[in-house]
């Protein structure tokens, strides 16, 4: 069942989650371009720098070399003013020393200059024996504790390094350098070694552009030397071109434009989607005639309703129907049809509760969904909704028919809505046999007739081919000497899988379908056969009536193919009569006349099968040129009605039949008194259980042209089996009565 219902089973429309997820998505997108932008930076840097570092590393060897104070003070100053030469084209002491060694007690070389380095101290470092640094106790002396509580605090170095002290520490934290412009260098953590520290100048504060269009930012490098007694400082540029800038700028505007886009086109189409489905469900949710919900729409949301409510709560699928629709649309027009439909669409919308719901299922046809605890709640509903609907028809007289099915509350939440449906539509049809309005609740004992529909259909074409289907006669004898005079052809099934089946079972059905064009000439074929077979025996052969459906007269060659039939087995035509039901004079006459003129002519007896069970008889009469009319089983059945006036109705009958020179059968008699009555009135032949019962072919063949043995049959017959009940007075079994 769960298979089934996958159809109505809709994906899934979401729009929240997929936008958190595409925001994620471009968040850590940008995060990752941000880190490749610094490592970016990082590498270009360290690119830069790293010929620098080599001049640094250079130098210092170099001062490695001197022996004693003054050559080491020699060696700082000619380095110092080469180095201010190179990058100033200018010996000039405006712009402070490029070079200056320092150790524990200050700035040692050049004696005037006016510096200060502080590098902030880590105290899990401190204790690296690797760094030859002074204790953080020592760093405390060195500074002073009130200067090193504030540079803790985050003091500005400058309050309390005005002239020029150094200090030493590791330098794992930002790190600051004080130059004669009072401008604080930022030290780069990532490029600490163990006994070289590279100062980088926050490049916020110092960028500087050059005449020659370059952007510089100075940066100094500390380097210790002298078995780690002094350090070596020296001043560097961090040189930036243009093509560096414009480089990294092109990448960062392309990353974030490429990711933004692509977060942009994501977005829209993902809103695009999500507005096209809902438009698709939308238009697959709409009816066309009625403008709103339509049969996919309620299966959808029926389900729902069925699952989500309490499991206490009872439901009731209902199956309504506008009868007479075509008839309206005909007098009208389809477009009217229509309005009247979304009108009654309207109506019934407006009489359900909260959580009952309605659609259009078909031409004109309703699907509702009612809360009912019980068929006396559901009844009551659909009767107020088919009263509500039946005021809007005026003076059309609308009428409506309901089919109802109670859903078990144990079934809800796997409940299959296509078969709920089909059960209502199935107690729905029990009601066509009336045009008025009804209400018909469904039950087990539908479904059984529908399996058992199912069963016969199926299995219906191999009986055929397998002459599954007997040929029993029922004789027919002259009232006041006991001759057989004629029999009439009945049907019966003997199946391999269902056993002996009655015409009331499966007739029915195959005029339903159609099939019963197919038996008619199986019956007419069969018993042509046997007549032409007990002919060349030398039997006393009398005719034998075979029943043709209604169905059968609208084609215009019917007469032909009766012909045909019983010319192949070589039988003479006046031993075939055709029996036509009087129900099947009400449909074209035309048509009906040309093909009983036409049997006459083959030389085919005609009768009428029935007469009296309708209410139009006399005027058939009046029009149709037949040989034989038998009277209906009912006269003679009838319990509540008075025996005089059945009589008299019985014997005008007769009268009538005589004067228009037809023979007359009475069928379904069973009483002695009826016979001798129906002597007296001059009844031609009467068939029934007072002379004999429909036999088998063989038991028939043996009778035949015999006296009625009146002696073998009670007058007071044994209860008939209810094939034999339905059998009475019928052929091919179109008339299952």
């Amino acid at each position: 069942m769960k298979k089934k219902q996958n159809k109505y089973q809709l994906p899934k429309n979401h729009i929240v989650l997929p936008v958190i997820i595409y925001s994620i998505i471009f968040f850590f997108a940008l995060v990752i371009i941000g880190t490749y932008s610094n490592i970016f930076v990082s590498y270009t840097t360290r690119l830069k720098t790293d010929n620098d570092l080599n001049d640094v590393l250079e130098s210092a060897e170099k001062y490695e070399l001197t022996a004693t104070p003054e050559e080491e003070m020699e060696f700082v100053k000619n380095l110092d003013t080469y180095l201010r030469s190179v990058i100033t084209d200018s010996a000039s002491e405006d712009h402070g020393p490029v070079v200056f060694i320092a150790d524990m007690n200050g700035i040692r070389y050049p004696e005037d200059g006016n510096l200060s380095v502080i590098f902030n101290p880590d105290p899990d470092l401190l204790q690296d024996p690797e760094y030859a640094f002074p204790t953080e106790e020592e760093f405390k002396e060195l500074m002073g504790e009130e200067a090193y509580q504030k540079l803790m605090e985050g003091t500005d170095p400058a309050e309390f390094f005005p002239n020029g002290h150094l200090v030493e520490a590791i330098a794992d934290k930002p790190t600051y350098y004080e130059d004669e412009e009072n401008q604080y260098l930022m030290m780069d953590e990532d490029m600490i070694q163990p006994n070289l520290f590279r100062i980088l100048r926050n490049p916020s504060l110092l960028i500087e552009l050059q005449q020659n269009g370059q952007l510089e930012s100075p940066y100094w490098v500390a380097l210790r030397v002298k078995n780690n007694t002094q350090f070596f400082v020296m001043k560097c540029d961090l040189v930036i071109n243009y093509s560096d800038i414009v480089a990294f700028l092109t990448y960062i505007i392309v990353s974030y434009t490429l990711i933004g886009t692509i977060f942009l086109i994501l977005m829209i189409n993902l809103i695009r989607t999500y507005l096209s489905k809902r438009k698709m469900q939308r238009l697959l949710f709409r009816d066309d005639i009625t403008g709103d919900k339509n049969w996919f729409w309620f299966a959808v949301n029926s389900r729902k309703l069925i699952k989500k409510r309490r499991s206490n709560m009872q439901y009731a699928v209902v199956s309504l129907a506008f009868v007479g629709y075509r008839k309206f649309i005909l007098s009208h027009s389809i477009n009217y049809g229509e309005i009247t439909l979304r009108a009654l669409w309207l109506n019934i919308q407006s009489t359900l509760q909260k959580k009952e719901i309605c659609a259009h299922a078909a031409t004109s046809h309703f699907a509702i969904l009612i809360s009912a605890a019980n068929e006396e709640e559901a009844r009551n509903k659909v009767e107020k909704i088919i009263k509500d609907l039946t005021k809007m028809g005026g003076d059309h007289q609308f009428k409506f028919q309901a089919g109802i099915c109670l859903i078990d509350p144990k079934i809800r939440k796997n409940a299959d809505i296509d078969l709920l449906y089909n059960y209502a539509s199935t107690a729905r049809i029990t009601l066509e046999q009336t045009d008025e309005s009804g209400i018909a609740f469904f039950d087990q004992k539908l479904v059984e007739d529908e399996k058992w529909i199912t069963q016969v259909t199926e299995r219906q074409r191999r009986a055929i081919e397998n002459e599954e289907f007997q040929v029993y006669y029922q004789p027919k004898y002259d009232p006041r000497t006991n001759e057989q005079r004629g029999a009439e052809a009945l049907i019966r099934w003997v199946s391999k899988d269902l056993g002996f089946v009655s015409p009331g079972r499966f007739i029915p059905i195959f005029e339903k379908s159609g099939f019963v064009t197919e038996i008619d000439h199986y019956m007419i074929t069969h018993v042509a056969r046997d007549q032409k077979k007990w002919l060349d025996e030398g039997k006393k052969v009398v005719p034998v009536s075979v029943n043709v459906s209604r169905a059968h007269f609208a084609e215009t060659n019917l007469a032909e193919q009766i012909r045909d039939m019983v010319d192949e087995e070589g039988t003479p035509h006046d031993l075939i009569e055709i029996e036509l039901t009087e129900s099947a004079f009400f449909d074209d006459q035309k048509q009906m006349l040309e093909t009983i003129r036409k049997l006459k002519e083959y030389g085919f007896l005609v009768s009428m099968d029935d007469f009296g069970s309708g209410y139009s008889s006399l005027n058939s009469l009046k029009d149709m040129p037949l040989d034989i009319l038998k009277l209906d089983a009912g006269f003679f059945r009838g319990k509540n009605s008075d025996p005089s006036r059945t009589r008299i109705v019985v014997s005008e009958a007769l009268s009538l039949a005589k004067k228009l020179r037809m023979e007359t059968v009475a069928e379904g008699v069973e009483e002695k008194e009826q016979v001798d009555f129906l002597a007296e009135e001059g009844c031609s032949m009467i068939q029934g259980y007072y002379f004999a019962k429909p036999m088998p072919r063989e038991e028939y063949a043996e009778k035949i042209g015999k006296i009625a043995d009146v002696a073998a049959v009670p007058e007071e017959p044994e209860a008939l089996t209810s094939s034999e009940n339905a059998d009475q007075g019928t052929s091919s079994g179109s008339d299952t009565e």
